[in-house]
């Protein structure tokens, strides 16, 4: 499902295309997530129309508890659910378990936990994660794993890897035997693990090839670690994952964490953080971040991205957003939501347009501390 395009020359920054059944999508992507089948206070026209977003991600632990397997397959999957037409990929709830850790059993046949809605008891299990994810109708569904934790023991990761990939294999199978609802194909995609161990991801990438997956993640980071062993671990695995499958960075990151990660080989993104941080009035802009909740910005009657041409919110000022801001309106929630969400695809843009014409790797250091800066 993904075509190789082209390789920047002093970096390992890449061009691909995912191909899916409900279109292709341009690599380097960022996908917004849309955790309970919603991009927080933005509608799906907005996504395709002013976000120009190609791919979103749902989640398969909230959707399964709310609204269900039995509403969502009456509905035609999640694609007819939301009203989306274009490719989503769905995580399978490994990451939203561990954050469940007082309320969570591992065992091997699963991961056994209680709703954080209503305290009920639920297994999720390798095999019906899939077929959750059959009902959900996703383009890309990702396996069960377990996420260690930050810090945590050699022995602790090791044998967190191993389970990992005695569920991925069980939940291959289950992939292969299975087949699609809703009429479209479905792709599976294997999580690397091993902490932040180099032996462990390298032994954890090399049982996820085996299994031959059609797009490999490397999951595990962005919970906790310095940002400088992220890129390190990143940089290692990259070095063994296959040129010709996607690469998935799971849960990364703000903008210059993802310009250092694609320079080390990755082609996919999702983060909470340009929908979460705009509804706390964090705007990132082509010079620094900015919170419009400061004083400073009540007189800046100008547009908080100035010459900007796709931003929406170049038809804002600033000083409006800071008071819709100071008013608790919602307004200012979908507002900024919606500026994170363009800044970021056009970040994805420009990364793919600096890649294409050979520039990536002399433009990308001064644009990660641009977008580093406070203003």
């Amino acid at each position: 499902m993904f075509q190789f395009k082209k390789k920047d020359k002093k970096t390992k920054a890449r061009l691909g295309i995912l191909q899916t059944d409900h279109g292709d999508v341009k690599t380097p992507v960022f996908m917004p997530v849309g955790t309970q089948a919603s991009v927080k206070a933005v509608k799906q026209d907005q996504l395709t129309d002013r976000v120009g977003a190609e791919i979103i991600l749902g989640n398969t632990y909230h959707l399964y508890l709310r609204p269900g397997v039995q509403i969502m397959e009456k509905a035609g999957g999640l694609h007819q659910f939301m009203n989306w037409d274009k490719p989503i990929l769905t995580d399978s709830g490994g990451y939203q378990i561990y954050s469940l850790s007082d309320n969570r059993e591992l065992e091997e046949e699963g991961a056994r936990f209680k709703s954080h809605l209503d305290g009920s008891e639920h297994l999720f299990t390798p095999e019906n994660v899939v077929d959750i994810q059959r009902s959900l109708g996703s383009d890309i569904m990702m396996i069960l794993d377990e996420c260690p934790p930050y810090p945590c023991e050699h022995h602790y990761a090791e044998n967190s890897m191993n389970l990992t990939f005695r569920w991925a294999g069980r939940g291959r199978d289950q992939f292969l035997k299975t087949s699609s609802k809703y009429g479209h194909k479905q792709a599976q995609f294997g999580i690397v693990q091993g902490g932040t161990y180099k032996d462990l991801r390298k032994i954890s990438s090399e049982q996820m090839i085996s299994l031959d997956f059609e797009g490999l993640a490397i999951g595990g980071l962005s919970v906790g670690e310095p940002a400088e062993l992220m890129y390190e671990v990143t940089d290692f695995n990259t070095e063994i994952l296959p040129e010709d499958k996607p690469r998935y960075l799971m849960g990364v990151g703000t903008p210059a964490n993802l310009l250092q990660c694609i320079a080390l080989g990755i082609d996919m993104f999702d983060c909470v953080m340009p929908t979460r941080n705009a509804r706390n009035g964090m705007v990132f802009t082509r010079y620094g971040t900015i919170n419009i909740r400061n004083a400073k910005w009540k007189h800046h009657h100008k547009p908080f991205d100035v010459d900007f041409p796709s931003e929406l919110c170049s038809e804002y000022t600033m000083s409006y957003l800071h008071h819709l801001f100071k008013a608790n309106e919602i307004l200012g929630l979908i507002l900024s939501s919606l500026h994170n969400l363009v800044f970021y695809t056009w970040l994805m843009k420009e990364v793919r347009s600096r890649i294409e014409n050979d520039e990536f790797s002399n433009w990308y250091p001064g644009m990660m501390e641009v977008v580093e800066k406070r203003i």
